[in-house]
């Protein structure tokens, strides 16, 4: 079977299941098509077991041809965090620049020491001792909000403009820290040497710091040749070879490619698209990357919901992710609060915005990519089966209710970002 095959089938379905959802269903997309790719994987497991169907071994044969985690974070995640960050105002991004990022930064970390100390206690008690390590990179991988997921369910649950602005601003720069975690715990466990303070500063430093500079080097030169030409069709190939070659140059130069490639579309989103486009080369832009954000994320749930085909599929390690869920909440909850606590300093918080931060804070495929990326062995599959988990109630769950939780609390603006410290708003 030949990637274009693989390709050629992920679409057919995925342009299937699209067209049943908008006709008959009329749930978001992303939690549409995932749904029903969940419900069409179950179906061909029972068949299979059954002796009905034969389409379960061609389904597990395709997928096992795809890796998941080259497939979204070498080639699918830049394409949608450049259609993402393309219509993001950067204005808007510096007025909650506070709480963006102390929820990516500070957040994060608080979330992933909490959450793999309590999922190393959990599995503990249930049986299935896990070294703390793996835990903590358990944490790690799951204390991130993702951006795909929370950029497609943001903009259909109708919230107030600052609100999705911290929630989306948050969710496309704190898989930066989440991974930069990640990967110098990964490090010890293949290393089997601990990583000091000193070598995981500088591990931020190149992957985080050196992401933001080259991304805005990169968003800058775009911007020169847009610039200097006047015909679409130029002016959109340009930004493809801003996301396809600046993503793999950034890894080749180990720095963050997600990173980079929101900053160049922050830049080009709100500088290029004014000063260095006409109105027709505008429209032309945003229809183009609107239909790459929508093609690629139909294709992206799809294939998570086919994923599951392919993972572990113990009943204990299921249970186990949903005993989970709420420990996975209540880090999610108390690293809000504890950021909203120390800005209540400065500034008022609105009713309801920690409840609603803690649940619009949706895992998706980054989770389980970084999951797949860990060693063979027994480990990585009880933390596969427990992403996976977390990762599907998080979608079909929190992406469906999110709207009702923010119609409940419907405050406008939900956080108030001004200079001015509440006592002097008080008086």
């Amino acid at each position: 079977m030949t990637f274009f095959d693989i390709v050629a089938i992920l679409v057919t379905v995925a342009a299937l299941f699209s067209f049943v959802n908008e006709r008959f269903i009329g749930l978001p997309r992303a939690i549409g098509l995932m749904a029903m790719s969940l419900i069409f994987s179950l179906i061909l497991m029972i068949l299979g077991k059954m002796g009905f169907f034969s389409l379960t071994e061609y389904a597990q044969e395709l997928l096992s041809k795809l890796d998941f985690y080259d497939t979204l974070m070498h080639g699918m995640l830049g394409f949608l965090l450049f259609a993402g960050a393309l219509h993001v105002n950067f204005d808007d991004l510096l007025k909650q620049k506070t709480i963006i990022f102390l929820l990516a930064t500070v957040g994060v970390l608080f979330s992933t020491f909490l959450v793999g100390g309590l999922a190393w206690a959990l599995l503990a008690v249930l049986g299935m001792d896990l070294p703390l390590i793996y835990c903590l990179l358990f944490g790690a991988l799951i204390s991130p909000t993702d951006p795909i997921a929370v950029l497609g369910i943001m903009k259909k649950a109708g919230a107030p403009k600052n609100l999705e602005t911290t929630v989306t601003g948050e969710s496309l720069f704190n898989d930066g820290i989440g991974v930069v975690v990640f990967l110098a715990l990964l490090a010890f466990v293949q290393g089997g040497e601990e990583p000091g303070l000193s070598e995981i500063a500088h591990l931020f430093f190149v992957e985080a710091v050196g992401g933001i500079v080259y991304g805005a080097l990169v968003g800058y030169i775009t911007y020169l040749l847009l610039k200097r030409v006047d015909k679409y069709q130029v002016e959109v190939l340009i930004t493809l070879a801003t996301v396809i070659g600046g993503y793999r140059s950034a890894e080749l130069l180990h720095v963050s490619a997600p990173l980079a490639i929101v900053v160049a579309g922050l830049l080009v989103g709100n500088h290029g698209r004014h000063f260095a486009m006409s109105p027709l080369t505008r429209r032309h832009l945003d229809t183009f990357w609107e239909l790459i954000d929508e093609i690629l994320n139909a294709v992206l749930f799809v294939l998570i919901g086919l994923e599951y085909l392919i993972l572990p599929h113990n009943m204990s390690l299921i249970l186990a992710g949903a005993l989970m869920i709420p420990m996975v909440l209540l880090g999610r909850f108390l690293s809000v609060g504890a950021v909203s606590s120390f800005l209540r300093i400065f500034h008022i918080i609105d009713r309801g915005t920690v409840r609603i931060l803690t649940w619009a804070g949706l895992r998706g495929g980054i989770s389980v990519a970084l999951a797949l990326s860990l060693p063979l062995g027994p480990e990585r599959d009880s933390i596969i089966a427990i992403t996976y988990t977390i990762m599907a109630f998080s979608i079909l769950v929190q992406g469906l209710t999110v709207g009702h939780l923010i119609e409940k609390f419907a405050v406008s603006p939900q956080i108030e970002q001004s200079a001015t410290p509440k006592k002097a708003r008080e008086s």
